[in-house]
């Protein structure tokens, strides 16, 4: 089961410990969705969700000023009982010192941003939905190519490194050469990036591993990257037919989203790099709503129409 430290959060969303004696070595965040403890400071503690990252914003911090030491302090030590990733106080309010003396005896860190709680609780589900997405590592290329992640895939040894190494050349940007981590966000979204032990290198044969982000400078890297498209390079095979039109689009699956596929098959002269960067720009054309497939067909319609007439 996916999960991220506690002090990653911390770090990635600036939050200021407020009980620096509780350690966060051993503690972390296993679901991306966050909860606003308000029937449970009254008391209602039933099907409460315990893994969620809870967050105190103005109104939770006025009902708490309102309630009478005793009620405060049942309260306390019922919510802290549950054994919470943390507590995140936001818009810089200050928790009184009996919830911090608690939160220090049983082992649970509190924080507090300045953030507003409706901009805090948004970026903060919107960035362990990523981080704790469902993942799969495959056997490819990822590139940026014009704003549109490629995926390439193929056999080892057909070129898909080399491939990529053109499209650097060409201005393009690398996001991980070799080993792919692909995230699924949300069910029509896929994130691809690089593990940290092979980020920023491509293996050559022949040559060895090649810094990219050293050799050709940062702006030909990229840490994420969300899957548009998929390119797979095979072996020529002159009794196949291939689609020379691309009236039907074909789809590959990962994690159960699709994903707009072409097969390129790989023939000495064949320059992959830059039928890799038309395929890119003709996907964003057609997203953009002009299919030069359609417009053919269409013409060629009317030409038959014409004759016929």
């Amino acid at each position: 089961m996916s999960k991220i430290e506690i002090q990653k959060v911390v770090e990635k969303m600036d939050l200021k410990n407020l009980t620096p004696d509780v350690g966060l070595a051993d503690k972390y965040v296993e679901v991306p969705d966050i909860n606003r403890p308000a029937l449970q400071l009254t008391g209602f503690f039933d099907h409460f969700d315990a893994e969620r990252v809870q967050i105190i914003g103005y109104v939770e911090y006025t009902f708490l000023e309102q309630m009478d030491p005793e009620t405060k302090r049942r309260v306390y030590e019922t919510l802290l009982a549950y054994k919470i990733p943390c507590i995140i106080f936001c818009r810089d309010l200050k928790p009184d010192k009996e919830l911090l003396e608690k939160a220090l005896e049983l082992d649970v860190p509190i924080f507090s941003t300045e953030m507003k709680t409706s901009a805090f609780t948004a970026e903060l589900i919107r960035w362990l939905n990523v981080q704790l997405a469902p993942c799969i590592s495959i056997h490819g290329v990822l590139v940026d190519v014009y704003g549109v992640g490629v995926l390439i895939m193929g056999e080892s040894g057909i070129g898909k490194s080399e491939a990529a190494l053109e499209l650097i050349k060409r201005g393009h940007r690398l996001v991980t050469d070799d080993v792919v981590e692909i995230h699924k966000v949300s069910d029509d979204t896929l994130v691809g990036r690089s593990p940290e032990i092979t980020k920023h290198f491509i293996e050559l044969r022949g040559i060895g591993i090649v810094d990219v982000k050293t050799l050709f400078g940062v702006e030909c890297v990229k840490e994420t990257q969300q899957i548009d498209m998929v390119i797979k390079l095979e072996d020529w095979d002159k009794d196949k037919d291939y689609d020379r039109l691309g009236l039907q689009e074909e789809y590959t699956e990962f994690l159960g989203n699709k994903v707009v596929c072409h097969s390129l098959p790989v023939r000495p002269g064949r320059n992959l790099a830059i039928i890799v960067e038309t395929a890119a720009v003709n996907h964003r054309q057609k997203k953009m709503g002009y299919n030069a497939a359609q417009e053919l067909y269409r013409r060629v319609q009317e030409t038959m129409a014409r004759r016929n007439s």
